[in-house]
C-alpha cells in the first residue's frame, strides 16, 4: 500500500523542480505559513555588430511563494496572498527594460474549505506599469490538497495546476522521485 504524501515531501519536491531553473531559498522557520522562496529572472537584448549599438532590451522575472498549511481557511489564504503580493512587488523595479514579472503564491495543505478554493480560484491581481510601457505584473495562485490528490489554480495560473499536478501526483513523477530518494 502507498503512503500519503506528507507537506513536507511535497514541499521538496516542489522545491527540486524548481531548483532546476529557478533560485530557491529555504526558510529555516516557516514565517506566516511561508516554506520557501523561488526566483527566476531572463534578460534578454538584441544588437547590431557591437553591444552598444543596442536595438532593444528585456527583463522578465518570476517570484513563486511556496506555503504549507495544515488545514486552509479563507482567513490563512488571505494572508498568505496579502504576504506573496507584498514581497514580490517588493522584488520588483519596473523601468524601461522591464518587461514582466509573476508572483505566484503555491499553498500546499492537507484540507482545504471550500471558501478558501473560491477565493483562490476568483484571485485576478494584474498591474501594469506607466501603462505598460515599463511592463506588467500578474499574479498567480495555485493549491495543491493532499488528501484528495487535486490541484486548482486561478485562471491566471492554470499551467501552475498542471505543474503541481504532474510534479506531485502523476504516476511518473512518483516513479522518478522513488528511485532518486534510493540514489541519495
Amino acid at each position: 500500500m502507498e503512503q500519503a504524501m506528507t507537506r513536507e515531501n511535497a514541499i521538496a519536491r516542489l522545491c527540486d523542480w524548481y531548483t532546476g531553473y529557478f533560485d530557491v531559498t529555504r526558510h529555516e522557520t516557516p514565517q506566516a505559513y511561508l516554506e520557501a522562496e523561488c526566483d527566476f529572472h531572463v534578460h534578454s537584448d538584441k544588437y547590431v555588430l557591437t553591444k552598444k549599438a543596442k536595438l532593444w532590451e528585456a527583463n522578465s522575472h518570476e517570484y513563486v511563494f511556496l506555503f504549507s498549511v495544515p488545514h486552509l481557511t479563507q482567513a490563512i489564504y488571505e494572508a498568505c496572498e496579502k504576504l506573496a503580493y507584498e514581497r514580490g512587488m517588493e522584488k520588483i523595479e519596473p523601468g524601461p527594460t522591464h518587461m514582466y514579472s509573476y508572483i505566484s503564491a503555491i499553498i500546499v495543505c492537507d484540507t482545504c474549505d471550500e471558501a478558501a478554493r473560491r477565493a483562490l480560484k476568483k484571485c485576478r491581481i494584474y498591474k501594469s506599469f506607466r501603462l505598460s510601457y515599463w511592463g506588467w505584473m500578474d499574479f498567480h495562485t495555485g493549491l495543491v490538497e493532499l488528501n484528495t490528490q487535486k490541484a486548482v489554480a486561478n485562471r491566471s495560473g492554470k499551467s501552475a495546476a498542471q505543474m503541481l499536478e504532474t510534479t506531485l501526483f502523476h504516476k511518473q513523477a512518483k516513479k522518478f522521485f522513488k528511485r532518486r530518494e534510493k540514489i541519495l
